[in-house]
């Protein structure tokens, strides 16, 4: 066996390598000089530029195995109902990963007032729908609240970090970003240019048209589910066997599946064509592939919902569907994204060892046993697919509250166990990611506070449906409309209100925050009083210069 890591070869026993390179197998020594003077010489575009160019594959920090360890024993490997080690998650992997832990704790105990109150609900009332009113109103009064009391929450951690308030860094080019070689006309510098006009051709005549036919797709997904839902009642009703009942859930069960299945088909291909339409800037890539993957992630998951509640108005199928496709979902995703992932990392890790162990080399077996195991292990892409899970958790809860209150409760028993698996997933299944500071959960806000407003007019809209409510208006159903869309008005004033009466950050951070200012003002105030009287007197001098005889 070939060792190719040739930091491993030192002999020197101190040696820990804090960050590996992985070149390709053809790169000239040259090239390697040339790397590693660039990185010594502190130059930023050096590794961007090898990895655009493929000659650098992969960038990553080695886990610090004692740090892990300490993390892990106060974090996941026991089962505990506790609060996580957030500033510990923060020192070990960096802001943005540490927010996402403390959203995900934050929600999920914000969910356990829902899920309480939800249960008498679905016992006593279960098809009283004009008693969920006050469940409903609940609801969404709630999901305001818990989406303005975070932006406190998280200000109070991030100004502890030290990240509330960061100055706008002048962006790099991002891995990836191709063109012809030019001037950058405002750093001066020799990089990539790629017209805007040939980026907006291809997202308006390939990416656009592409995403209109995903959603035509999932549209026609759709309409074949119902087709076997159909099927299945027919088959029900002729019968009326134990077999036929369980058969009812299983159209449900497979298009669930088969919607997560084409989430994650249709993320790589959005991935594929946010690339493929080379864009310069990380955020501008960023906010064309959340873009992409959002609106068709919302109507493959909620379109079929939203057909049968205000096109076929069947309520206990509504119940049904909804039912098995949360908990559905939530199966299918701890599988996928966690147990399953680390089943085959310890398949490698075996394999591994074995290698080291047959590999006769003057090395130190320990340090190359944990490069080449991490070396394999997959790259952690980001909070996005963790943020875009919760997203739809939310909507699954939110949306049809009125109509399915168990949802609470089986989102508060899934996160329970999301916590750990996805503290292992950081730990033991993925490459440690390089730290990035960040203010707040970013644009994921915003989705989550769409989110509350799309659930006020759905459930103000499932109330006026239901059968208690028109018999109170039997003759005009003028009146009815008019007064839900009064009420759902009423409502999304209230939560605006509430929006506007909480506000984003504690007191005593804005005093902090006012009382930095103050002081950043007043010491440019003496350095700029500093320069006038050092420039009087470098005036006075030359003036008695020119006086003298």
């Amino acid at each position: 066996m070939k060792v190719t890591l040739s930091a491993l070869d030192t002999h020197e026993s101190s040696f820990t390598p804090l960050v590996v390179i992985e070149l390709a197998q053809d790169v000239k020594e040259e090239t390697k000089e040339w790397l590693k003077n660039r990185i010594i010489g502190r130059k930023k575009d050096g590794v961007r530029r090898l990895l655009t160019s493929g000659i650098v594959i992969q960038v990553f920090p080695l886990h610090d195995n004692e740090a892990l360890k300490k993390l892990e024993d106060t974090w996941y490997t026991r089962f505990t109902l506790k609060y996580q080690p957030i500033d510990s998650i923060r020192g070990y992997f960096g802001e943005t990963i540490a927010l996402y832990f403390g959203f995900l704790e934050y929600f999920t105990f914000a969910l356990i007032p829902v899920a309480v109150l939800g249960l008498p609900y679905y016992l006593f009332v279960w098809e009283n729908y004009d008693k969920y009113v006050v469940f409903a109103s609940f609801n969404l009064i709630w999901s305001t609240v818990i989406l303005e009391v975070w932006k406190r929450g998280c200000a109070s951690m991030t100004y502890r970090w030290g990240t509330l308030v960061m100055k706008r860094q002048f962006e790099e080019p991002r891995p990836g970003y191709h063109g012809v070689l030019g001037i950058n006309s405002v750093t001066g510098r020799e990089e990539p240019l790629y017209p805007s006009y040939k980026r907006q051709l291809r997202i308006y005549l390939v990416s656009l048209p592409f995403v209109c036919l995903c959603l035509y797709s999932s549209l026609f997904v759709m309409m074949i589910y119902f087709d076997m839902e159909a099927w299945a009642l027919d088959l029900h009703e002729n019968s009326r066997s134990e077999w036929t009942s369980i058969l009812l859930y299983v159209p449900s069960i497979i298009y669930a599946i088969v919607i997560e299945i084409m989430n994650r088909l249709y993320r790589y291909a959005a991935e594929f064509l946010t690339s493929w339409e080379n864009h310069r800037l990380e955020s501008a890539y960023q906010n064309h592939l959340i873009l992409k993957v959002l609106v068709f992630n919302f109507l493959n998951c909620f379109a079929s919902l939203f057909y049968i509640a205000f096109v076929l108005r069947d309520m206990k199928l509504l119940r049904q569907s909804l039912a098995t496709l949360l908990i559905t979902s939530q199966i299918f995703n701890q599988i996928v994204e966690s147990l399953l992932p680390y089943w085959l990392q310890k398949k490698q890790h075996v394999k591994v060892k074995k290698k080291v162990q047959a590999l006769k080399a003057d090395i130190d077996a320990t340090l190359y046993e944990q490069v080449v195991l991490e070396k394999e292990m997959g790259t952690y892409l980001g909070t996005f697919d963790d943020y875009l899970e919760l997203f739809l958790q939310f909507g699954y809860v939110s949306l049809f509250s009125c109509v399915y209150p168990l949802a609470a409760a089986f989102a508060v028993l899934n996160n329970l166990t999301e916590v750990n698996s996805d503290a292992l997933k950081m730990c033991r299944v993925f490459k440690r990611p390089f730290s990035e500071p960040s203010a707040s959960i970013g644009v994921w806000q915003l989705a989550f506070e769409t989110m509350s407003v799309i659930s006020v007019v759905t459930n103000c809209a499932l109330i006026g449906m239901s059968p208690q409510v028109n018999a109170l208006f039997p003759e005009s159903k003028a009146d009815l409309i008019l007064i839900v869309a009064a009420v759902e008005h009423a409502l999304l004033a209230l939560k605006f209100i509430l929006a506007f009466a909480i506000s984003d950050k504690p007191r005593h951070i804005q005093m902090k925050l006012a009382r930095l200012e103050f002081e950043s003002l007043e010491a440019l105030k003496q350095q700029q009083m500093q320069r006038v009287a050092e420039n009087l007197k470098e005036d006075w001098r030359e003036g008695g210069k020119e006086a003298a005889p």
